[in-house]
């Protein structure tokens, strides 16, 4: 029988962070971390290793962090957990007792029952194993016509990457618009104009059918009643969590499928934490139970687990997922944060919205230079942003964090427009037009007229 004082379940970027930092935070405790993968992924790089890097090896997190800081590292499949004695049991029968536990099982892609043909050969997944994503690699390297079905951010990575070496690719989605859930309509239009600039087919606003086929994938059948020829059929349509361990232990499930967690990512037991795409996730600012499954939350709560392991702190907590999302399509940046101006209406918000285009480098003359679109959404009454879209260059990702930070500290606009800010005329936009406060200048007159 092994011992450790910290075991933690799963490796990729939650079960990472999680141990690094109990480790930094508690380094006088023993940590082991066990996962099924001799080689781990890095989640939101998959896309790439269909285009831009054209091989896994390139996309690999190192062992690195977890050897420096002293944490061992165990290849296995957990298969039980003893909760109220703290043991793990292992596939090859090995046990390890614990004192505190953090699960991090992640995700495994979602395939929809309903749907025929799923079990064809061409037809794939994306899920975060590098051996499976090597096979679908290699595979499509002899297919011509590829349809995604899925346009949210993988099935517009996926789609965008795998047109790059020259296969006709269709997208097919079922809302109106490609990113329909990250984005208002005017930001989704102009993400989708330019994906088909680029040469990928869009079929918005019907979904899948059928795949047809009798032992390999032949094509699909749209809702519309059209039908698709296709070589591959890539299923990007969302994941679930892997709840399957936590589930067979007896803790609790909540009705989204996700381990339910109090305060600090614990768990029912407070010896047992769960980070990550496998635990419960609440939306920042409606404080309802979300579905959303980004890398960059998991590593927030992931860090909020590993400080609170053995000493609660007040001021180490996790308030709620505000959804932050960026992605890139050629060279131009699209990035998301909170709630975006539809779904803050349906949640009953007296919101205003203000718009601002500008440029993401001064002067405009420059070379490389992008149009720079920054939206808000604010509450009325306070003031407050409760969201924000950008749409830009390569500077979109950081601006995008940016408004994140502003929605966590509950800012309101009047703080962003005296907010004090650096500028270089390669790098950012100008201080006279900066789209962020030039956008909360539009809401502050808006304001101001009612």
């Amino acid at each position: 029988m092994e011992k450790t004082d910290v075991l933690v379940i799963g490796g990729s970027a939650a079960g990472i962070v999680a141990a690094v930092t109990g480790k930094s935070f508690y380094p006088d405790k023993d940590f082991l971390l066990i996962r099924k993968e001799e080689q781990v992924v890095v989640p939101c790089g998959i896309p790439y290793i269909f285009g831009s890097l054209e091989d896994s090896n390139k996309n690999v997190i190192p062992d690195m962090s977890l050897n420096k800081a002293g944490i061992t590292l165990k290849i296995g499949e957990a298969v039980s957990i003893d909760t109220e004695n703290k043991i793990c049991k292992t596939a090859d029968g090995t046990e390890i007792t614990f004192e505190k536990l953090v699960i991090a099982t992640g995700s495994t892609p979602t395939i929809p029952k309903w749907l025929k043909g799923t079990n064809l050969k061409n037809v794939f997944t994306i899920p975060k194993n590098k051996d499976y994503l090597d096979e679908t690699l290699e595979k499509l390297k002899s297919c011509q016509k590829i349809v995604t079905i899925g346009g949210g951010f993988i099935g517009v990575e996926m789609s965008d990457e795998i047109n790059k070496s020259g296969k006709d690719v269709t997208l097919v989605e079922i809302l109106p618009h490609i990113l329909g859930l990250a984005f208002d309509e005017e930001i989704a239009i102009k993400a989708e104009d330019i994906l088909k600039s680029r040469g990928v087919k869009i079929k918005a606003g019907t979904g899948i059918k059928e795949i047809l086929g009798d032992d390999k994938v032949t094509g699909v059948l749209l809702n519309n009643g059209e039908t698709l020829e296709a070589d591959a059929v890539i299923l990007s349509m969302g994941y679930r969590p892997n709840t399957t361990l936590a589930e067979k232990s007896g803790l609790e499930i909540n009705e989204k499928g996700f381990i339910k967690i109090a305060e600090y990512m614990r768990t029912s037991n407070m010896d047992i934490f769960a980070v990550g795409d496998c635990a419960e996730k609440r939306d920042f600012i409606t404080k309802k139970l979300s579905g959303v499954m980004l890398a960059s939350t998991a590593c927030t709560e992931a860090r909020i687990a590993g400080m609170n392991l053995y000493q609660i702190s007040t001021v180490k907590t996790f308030t709620g997922t505000i959804a932050i999302f960026s992605t890139a399509i050629a060279d131009n940046g699209f990035g998301a944060a909170g709630l975006t101006e539809n779904l803050a209406k349906r949640e009953g918000f007296d919101i205003i919205t203000g718009t601002f285009e500008g440029i993401d480098k001064h002067p405009g003359t420059l070379s490389g230079t992008h149009k720079q679109i920054v939206k808000l959404i604010v509450d009325q009454e306070s003031g407050v942003i409760i969201g924000g879209e950008v749409a830009g260059g390569a500077s979109t990702g950081e601006l995008v964090n940016i408004i994140g930070l502003a929605i966590q500290n509950r800012m309101t606009v009047y703080v962003i427009l005296t907010t004090q800010i650096g500028t270089h005329p390669l790098l950012t936009a100008p201080p006279t037009a900066y789209p962020l406060i030039k956008a909360a200048e539009v809401v502050v007159k808006k304001i101001r007229a009612k």
